[in-house]
């Protein structure tokens, strides 16, 4: 922990742009530098800041909560959420997050560490795990806008390419697996250390197994636009000598540090905590106002799924706020003794309108406003917020990990593989199906302080059986399941939703939202649009992309391995 957060330190307080000098003169070589800048970055430190991004740039994965967690239909209710992505409204600032903040920082970074390095037999480690990330922090990128540069990206210091070529989207997937194979195949245990690792802390061995279950994932990726090619690379990452994750310890997860949140300047340059939490804790001091949708809710409740109540609960919040973070009554398991009725918000609804029609007399409530007859908070106990459950407090911790990819979802992949036909050892579509739920189950429980009872798990496993289904019925299962595990993944939820066209989500207009409301169209977009200062700052590049998508920079087009 001690080297973990001195390499924090370092890289947040690290230059982001290389020292120069212009002139030969030596008198004219010291005018030029700029002392208070490095001439030469720690890669290690690179490596962090990019790790440590993924999940702590509150400015970039603001766009979760705007538009992907509504187009999952995972949250809903939150003004942020409703207004942009639950209700189809196009906003160029929100949309553009990822494309500003990933190629600026971490990409930007990791492509000068793979430069730098390259050749150098005593960083042959670092230049590998570069490249591992710099291809995952790519696939957020691609799979979010389609074809975006990357072979020419973050090299305008590098080569002085400052308008870089828009790579097809197949070209990207093609090189990200001619990428993760050299690099997985040059990683050596031998050579040099990786010290600012806050994913693995430095093991050669897990690196390795994340880069071959990556090729697993971009595989599946492309399974249905190059079968073939998807086939192949799937088995050869299956097959491979360094293995890939086969249990809960091979997970990569970033560590964040426990610290109190807040919402100043600095929130937006210091990474060392999960944001996404502070986005889950809401910015309303008074209202967390992380809602659970009633996709996910109906999904878990009316299956009995042992995680209902475990990610969602339902509050009386007094006053929530960052020095009183537990300021909330719990009355879940008040609603549920009494039969509440619950009452998620559906897709296009904000969590006050419209208001629950039911609701219910809290006990709970009651007896404070008996004990504390002046305190206006409990002087009606006939309740009708509470019964749009919230996402639980569990979820809302500064030090809760960034989900880059795990066990369970591998079983998952795995499940579909086998399903397809493909080489993938001797066990059944139904063993990787029940290894990925237990393992999602069991996720939640080992890095969320969740209680999920052995027993339970077990009970649903039996209760929902996929050995009966037809072919199409278990790919159903198996990529809604993935659909629930990466609630914490939600890039990869969405492609994932996309890619498989599970679970089958429907339009807010199809909740009885009117259509007319919905700005961007009837239809779930199925990307987001490009930057329009592409349009001036990258022109050629920006409108080759834009000829290739029939010339319109829209939200409807899919991208090119979407074929559902």
């Amino acid at each position: 922990m001690k080297r973990y957060k001195s390499y924090i330190i370092t890289a947040m307080c690290m230059t982001l742009a290389l020292a120069f000098t212009a002139c030969s003169d030596e008198y004219m070589d010291d005018m030029n530098t700029d002392p208070s800048k490095a001439e030469k970055i720690d890669p290690n430190s690179q490596l962090t800041l990019a790790e440590l991004q993924t999940y702590g740039d509150l400015g970039m994965i603001e766009i979760y909560r705007s538009y992907i967690y509504a187009f999952t239909q995972q949250l809903m209710g939150c003004w942020n959420t409703t207004n942009y992505g639950g209700q189809h409204k196009i906003d160029n600032n929100e949309m553009n997050r990822f494309w500003t903040n990933l190629y600026t920082a971490g990409i930007k970074n990791l492509v000068d560490v793979e430069t730098q390095t390259e050749g150098d037999e005593n960083l042959v480690n670092i230049h590998s795990a570069a490249i591992i990330y710099k291809v995952y922090l790519m696939s957020i990128i691609t799979d979010t806008y389609g074809d975006a540069p990357y072979s020419e990206a973050a090299k305008g210091w590098i080569s002085g390419i400052t308008s870089p070529r828009y790579d097809t989207q197949e070209e990207i997937y093609n090189s990200f697996f001619t990428e993760l194979t050299n690099a997985v195949a040059a990683l050596d245990e031998f050579k040099d250390e990786i010290t600012g690792d806050v994913i693995f802390n430095g093991d050669v061995y897990k690196w390795k197994k994340l880069g071959n279950s990556l090729r697993m994932r971009y595989a599946m990726r492309i399974s249905d636009v190059v079968p073939d090619k998807a086939k192949e690379e799937f088995e050869k990452a299956y097959t491979d000598p360094a293995g890939y994750m086969t249990s809960a310890d091979d997970d990569a997860l970033i560590e964040y540090m426990n610290l109190t949140f807040n919402f100043g300047q600095e929130a937006y340059t210091d990474y060392r905590r999960n944001a996404l939490s502070q986005l889950f804790f809401g910015n309303d001091p008074a209202n967390n106002q992380t809602y659970i949708c009633s996709t996910l809710f109906d999904e878990l409740n009316n299956n009995n799924d042992p995680r209902t109540f475990v990610l969602s609960r339902c509050y009386f919040d007094k006053g929530l706020t960052q020095s009183k973070p537990d300021n909330r009554i719990d009355l879940t398991d008040e609603m549920l003794s009494s039969n509440a009725t619950f009452d998620p918000c559906q897709p296009g609804e904000f969590w006050y309108e419209p208001w629950p029609d039911d609701g219910y007399w809290s006990s709970i409530i009651e007896s404070l406003k008996n004990r504390y007859p002046d305190n206006a908070n409990y002087s009606n106990p006939w309740l009708q917020d509470p019964t749009r459950p919230k996402l639980a407090q569990n979820f809302l911790k500064s030090d809760n990990p960034g989900v880059v990819m795990t066990y369970a979802e591998v079983e998952f992949l795995l499940a579909e593989a086998k399903l397809k036909g493909w080489n993938v050892g001797d066990a059944t579509v139904e063993q990787h199906y029940e290894n990925g739920v237990k393992a999602s189950m069991a996720f939640l429980v080992d890095n969320y302080d969740c209680e999920i009872d052995n027993q339970a798990i077990n009970d649903y496993i039996a209760n929902h059986s996929i050995s009966a289904l037809s072919d199409e019925g278990k790919k159903e299962a198996i990529n809604t399941q993935a659909w629930i595990l990466h609630f914490h993944n939600p890039s990869e939820c969405w492609a994932n939703v996309r890619r498989s066209g599970y679970p089958k989500l429907k339009s807010p207009a199809e909740y009885g939202y009117a259509a007319d409301k919905l700005t961007g169209g009837y239809d779930i977009p199925v990307r987001l649009c490009y930057p329009i200062l592409e349009s001036s700052y990258n022109k050629e590049g920006y409108k080759e992309a834009l000829d290739r998508m029939g010339g319109t920079n829209s939200w409807n087009i899919p991208v090119w391995w979407d074929k559902e």
